[in-house]
Order: structure tokens, then C-alpha cells, then sequence
């Protein structure tokens, strides 16, 4: 009985982390509209573009015509795309366009290359969370997963990019070159930003070492280094042999011990570093919530 309890609470205690980063992550992209990109008249792509867009020629209301552009398609995905990540969105939708009409804020700044930087950023902090909580703030994401279940050989990526090609053209047309130049500078960073906020700032490092000498290093990573190694298994594309291939995933600070290691063991070994952007489990950040 107590067990059961512990999940349940768990469980309420994951869902309220969820909203909470919907909520803020709405609050925070609601605000960078009147801080920085109406002030600017920047239309940073989607359908909150296309609201930017109809505010500068009729000044319809940012959110409210967002929102309702957006219905159509969360009719068309209900089915589709799963009761749970409908609800969440659908929600989201609703927050995220509220906020950006009800956020009375005073602009930061009419510079509209910070209006970019700065708007995009703020942006895709809020994007960021809303996405990490399971949900997303428009329909065009829909749209394009259910193009991409219809036609495969069109990415989700691919489509969102020509929706927001498509919106900064109009802009260009509509309310002015320059604005529509900065719009795809604030398209940029809001999509790095997303990533950042999505993967977080801690870029661990995941090495793989080719190397006869494998056990003689991986004795050295676990024992010296108090660090974990997984051995691999690797065919040469040449020779057609079976070689070791270990792994291990290290904090930045910790890879030039290792490649110091790997050198003083095996001179001729073969290398490569990539990032790891998540590393979770023993040693990193904890994996989940202990019952």
C-alpha cells in the first residue's frame, strides 16, 4: 500500500513538473512579443507569425488570431497525434496566446537587431520549456507531423522551415525587408536556444577508443579516473576483423586525463570525441526519481 502511494506521488510529482515548465515556458515566450519583437515588427515564423503579420496591416490581435488559426489544425490532429500531446498543446496554445495579448509590458527596446537577439532568445527559453513539458504552442508542428506521416520523404524539420519561409516572405512583402532579414536572424537563435534549453547547457563528452590495448585503459578510466567504460565490438571495414571498442562518457574537464591515459597506454590507438549532450545515470544526473 505504501508502495503504491510512493508511485502515485511520484507520479503527481512529475506532472506537476510538467506543467509548471508549460506554464512558465508560456509566460516567458508570451513576454518576448511586447518586450522585444512587436515593438520591432519582427514575424518570427508559424502561425504566430502570420498573427504578427494581420496585426501590423488590421491590428488584430497577436495571440487571439494565432489561437484561432490554430484550431483547425488541432481538430485535424486530435486523432492523429495522441489524446495526451493534443490536450497538453491545445493548452499550451491557449496560455501562449493569452499571454502574448494580455502581457501589457513595456518594450525593452525598438533596435531591431537586439529585438532579434533578445526576442529570440526569451523566445526559445519559453519554446524550450513548453517542449521539455510534452507540448507544443501551434498547430504548424501538427501540420507538419501529419504531412510526414502522409508523404515520409518530407522531414518534420523540412516542412516547419518552409512554413517559416513562406511566413517571412509575406513578412517581407507585408511589412518590410529589413524586418523580414531580422525575422530569420531571430528564427535562428530561437532555434539554438530551443536546443540548448531542450538538451541542456552540459555537453558531456563521449569518447570511443580503437585500441588492442583496451583492457589496460579501461582498468586505468575505472580505477584512477573512478569513471565507468563500456567495451564495444567493431568490424574493420578493411580487414574484416573484429576489434574492442570502448566507450566512456566524461564531464569536459575530466577529457584530457583520459586522453593522457589513452597515449601513455597505446600511442597508435584511434580516437574520436563527440558530444554528448545528456548523460544520465550513475555518475551524471540522476535518471529518475527514487521511489
Amino acid at each position: 500500500m505504501n508502495k503504491q502511494w510512493n508511485w502515485k506521488t511520484v507520479l503527481q510529482h512529475e506532472q506537476a513538473i510538467v506543467w509548471t515548465q508549460i506554464v512558465l515556458g508560456c509566460i516567458i515566450g508570451g513576454a518576448a512579443y511586447p518586450l522585444f519583437l512587436t515593438p520591432c515588427n519582427i514575424a518570427p515564423g508559424g502561425l504566430t507569425g502570420v498573427g504578427m503579420i494581420l496585426n501590423y496591416l488590421f491590428q488584430f490581435p497577436i495571440g487571439t488570431t494565432a489561437l484561432v488559426l490554430n484550431i483547425p489544425l488541432f481538430i485535424m490532429g486530435y486523432r492523429s497525434m495522441g489524446h495526451v500531446f493534443v490536450v497538453r498543446s491545445l493548452v499550451a496554445t491557449v496560455l501562449f496566446s493569452l499571454a502574448i495579448d494580455i502581457l501589457q509590458l513595456q518594450p525593452l527596446t525598438s533596435d531591431p537587431m537586439l529585438g532579434a537577439i533578445f526576442g529570440g532568445a526569451l523566445m526559445g527559453v519559453g519554446l524550450g520549456l513548453i517542449l521539455r513539458g510534452g507540448a507544443t504552442t501551434g498547430g504548424t508542428d501538427m501540420l507538419a507531423k501529419m504531412v510526414h506521416q502522409k508523404l515520409p520523404f518530407i522531414s518534420t524539420g523540412m516542412f516547419l522551415m518552409i512554413i517559416d519561409c513562406v511566413v517571412v516572405i509575406f513578412a517581407a512583402v507585408c511589412i518590410g525587408t529589413t524586418e523580414a532579414l531580422f525575422a530569420l536572424v531571430c528564427i535562428f537563435i530561437n532555434g539554438k536556444v530551443i536546443d540548448m534549453v531542450m538538451l541542456g547547457l552540459s555537453k558531456n563528452k563521449a569518447c570511443f577508443v580503437m585500441s588492442d590495448k583496451w583492457a589496460e585503459i579501461s582498468h586505468q578510466v575505472l580505477h584512477d579516473m573512478d569513471r565507468g567504460a563500456t567495451q564495444l565490438s567493431a568490424r574493420g571495414a578493411y580487414s574484416g576483423k573484429e576489434r574492442p571498442v570502448l566507450l566512456c562518457v566524461l564531464p569536459p574537464q575530466e577529457v584530457a586525463r583520459f586522453k593522457e591515459i589513452v597515449r601513455k597506454e597505446d600511442d597508435r590507438a584511434f580516437m574520436f570525441i563527440t558530444e554528448a549532450h545528456e548523460a544520465l545515470g550513475e555518475g551524471f544526473d540522476r535518471l529518475a526519481e527514487k521511489d
